[in-house]
């Protein structure tokens, strides 16, 4: 007599992509979320091996689904630099983000300050950045930590002489600084703020606007000092 085996199908472990819930808080929490996010990707174009994303699942233990967490912005170095649906640290050489940034505000105190602190400790997260836009809580508004075996110590902040706050990402090579509470990020090498693709052609924008009054201007006292019988040529 055959013993009979009784097929039972294996269900795959599933990790969503997104949880159905809005990206920020606000208009305010996004848009910072976006600059920072899209300035460096920019920044980090031309590495291939640097990752840049922002509000996406981090899953950090395989087979285990709950075990996730969606910083607003992040960077991993060591990783190919494509786009993803969600981020498995198993199939990425189990490489962890070098760098967070949070778009903090008083309704996720609790979570930015305890269990996603708590978490990116475990996961190895050199350096922990967080922005209050709102200044709900955050005094000052820009606040970075860094780790040092194991356990997070804040980062220095400097004040510049026109008042801005300033604090070195020594993972990124840049500065976060705060310009009359707004977060920028600062590149020291070439004394420039890093931004978006839409902010670099509004400043073109601006420069050709500037440029066209200018020339207008100039024609229009070229032309004033001909009816004095005054050539602005030989001026």
């Amino acid at each position: 007599m055959t013993a009979s085996v009784e097929y039972i199908p294996v269900t795959p472990i599933e990790y969503p992509d997104e949880d159905g819930k809005p990206m920020a808080e606000g208009d305010i929490q996004c848009s910072y979320l976006t600059y920072a996010r899209n300035a460096l990707r920019i920044y980090f174009q031309n590495h291939p091996d640097v990752y840049v994303a922002g509000n996406l699942f981090i899953y950090y233990e395989k087979g285990y689904p709950e075990s996730v967490v969606a910083p607003d912005v992040f960077v991993v170095f060591g990783v190919e630099n494509r786009d993803r649906r969600s981020y498995k640290t198993w199939e990425e050489n189990n490489q962890t983000p070098n760098f967070i940034l949070e778009i903090t505000s008083k309704t996720t105190r609790s979570k930015d300050q305890g269990a996603k602190k708590g978490i990116y400790a475990f996961l190895g997260v050199r350096e922990y950045f967080q922005y209050d836009p709102t200044g709900d809580y955050l005094n000052p508004q820009l606040q970075g930590l860094q780790l040092v075996d194991g356990n997070y110590f804040p980062v220095v902040t400097n004040i510049l002489p026109d008042g801005t706050v300033s604090l070195s990402s020594q993972v990124l090579g840049l500065e976060l600084r705060l310009e009359s509470g707004k977060l920028r990020f600062y590149n020291p090498a070439t004394g420039q703020i890093l931004l978006t693709h839409e902010e670099e052609a509004a400043a073109r924008q601006a420069a050709e606007e500037a440029r066209q009054q200018t020339e207008q201007k100039a024609q229009r006292l070229a032309a004033k000092l001909r009816e004095l019988n005054i050539d602005p040529d030989s001026l």
